[in-house]
């Protein structure tokens, strides 16, 4: 099984591929899309559909799974995170693909055992989880890639 983690940003938008290997889980590719160019949002959701339509092209995954919006005090924020989020649902619509949603806590709990976890502890926790051996990847990869990964133990836990 190969599951796409995507955390969505309207600067930068993080994806992770990780598939089951023996008795645990692998990267099998990360990165991010960056829409610094874009002169407008709607170029940048743009770039956003496309490049997440790329890796899906490339890579066949078999669930996408997507970190929801957080809710914050400034409107305008979350309407534009909003926004980005309903691309990267849209993606996962159009490649006929499954796709689930996590809270940013539920993730961080996941993957670091601490639903506060900063940014960096997670960074951390995937690079030992995944084995990852390169200088570091790129924090909001390793979000992407946190969020495959709190699917994938969500898949574990034995159903009653």
């Amino acid at each position: 099984m190969v599951i796409m983690g995507v955390d969505p940003g309207s600067v930068v938008t993080g994806y992770g591929l990780i598939q089951e290997e023996n008795a645990g889980w692998r990267a099998i590719q990360y990165g991010c899309i960056r829409t610094r160019g874009a002169r407008a949002f709607p170029e940048k959701l743009e770039m956003i559909y496309s490049g997440l339509m790329k890796v899906i092209s490339e890579h066949h995954p078999d669930v996408v799974v997507v970190e929801r919006g957080f809710s914050g005090k400034n409107l305008r924020t979350a309407l534009v995170m909003g926004q980005v989020l309903g691309v990267s649902l849209l993606v996962a619509s159009r490649a006929s693909l499954p796709v689930l949603e996590y809270s940013p806590r539920e993730v961080k709990l996941a993957v670091t055992g601490f639903g506060s976890a900063s940014k960096e502890q997670v960074q951390y926790m995937i690079e030992q989880l995944l084995k990852i051996e390169e200088a570091s990847v790129a924090v909001d990869a390793s979000d992407a890639l946190a969020v495959a990964l709190c699917h994938a133990n969500r898949l574990s836990i034995p159903k009653e």
